[in-house]
């Protein structure tokens, strides 16, 4: 744990962090919607602050590198992104298939045209884009510099229930919806614990995001069309999620679960983390 000297300017630079995010964010969004449109430019804005506010943060206060963040890549990193990639994948498909094999849900053709393939490609990227910059902004430099003020868990928690709260503004958000995304949160601070870095946590939040719409699903309350087909529930919103998709159901636990006992029992290899060694 750090002194309480250091303590002091841990918040100091964990707080520079997070202003200059919100100047990026304030600054970024009218030109890139006004030139990528509204899903596109808001993804992107959300991406490109969260990049400016680690690597300005890193060049003001060390001579370390983006990389350092624990974006090196290597043969350790492409296994952990295929760990995500499989866990989030998995764990999205134990909330959208046991429905569909229950006839509690059945999935048609959308009312909107089937998406061409380079509609299905370009979303597809702006869906890891959005997985990305989140992670690299929720895991990223504060995250790593709170572990040394209030430990691994701690700031895991805390910032798990951050990530949540932020989310409580989407469409349709709910008290279960907003719950449900604090455990999420919490797994993919768990996960950057285990992998030491940001491949793994990226992996599954890109594997949980591309799944949902896949199957025609709202994510975190957002409609993205990728495949032309969509889930028609039977089920009440509390199966379902409403509109603001599976993320705000009660079958959402059960796919936690899985996915902890996922991260945990997982071949992950573990790498060391270069900002907290300094």
């Amino acid at each position: 744990m750090a002194a309480p000297t250091e303590k002091v300017g841990i918040y100091l630079r964990v707080g520079v962090y997070i202003f200059l995010y919100l100047v990026a964010l304030f600054l970024l969004p009218n030109l890139l919607i006004w030139l990528g449109g509204y899903f596109f430019g808001g993804i992107l804005s959300q991406f490109a602050a969260a990049i400016w506010a680690n690597w300005l943060t890193l060049r003001i206060y060390s001579r370390q590198r983006l990389v350092d963040l624990g974006l090196q890549w290597n043969r350790a990193s492409a296994r952990n992104l295929a760990l995500g990639l499989a866990g989030g994948l998995g764990s999205a498909a134990l909330v959208l298939l046991p429905p569909l094999a229950a006839h509690l849900a059945s999935l048609g053709p959308a009312s909107e045209p089937r998406a061409s393939w380079d509609v299905f490609l370009f979303t597809t990227a702006v869906l890891m884009l959005g997985a990305a910059g989140e992670e690299i902004l929720f895991r990223g430099y504060g995250f790593q510099m709170l572990f040394g003020v209030w430990g691994p868990h701690a700031t895991i928690f805390t910032v798990g229930a951050l990530f949540a709260v932020l989310h409580g503004g989407n469409p349709n958000s709910n008290w279960l919806a907003v719950f449900n995304t604090a455990g999420f949160g919490i797994l993919f601070g768990y996960a950057f614990l285990r992998s030491g870095d940001l491949w793994l946590p990226i992996g599954l939040h890109f594997g949980w995001n591309f799944t949902l719409p896949l199957f025609g699903a709202n994510v975190s309350g957002l409609t993205m069309k990728l495949s032309g087909y969509e889930m028609h529930w039977t089920a009440g919103p509390l199966w379902s999620g409403g509109e603001y998709g599976p993320e705000g159901s009660i079958l959402i636990p059960v796919a936690l679960l899985a996915l902890s006992l996922f991260l945990w029992k997982a071949p992950i290899r573990r790498q060391e983390p270069r900002l907290l060694a300094g």
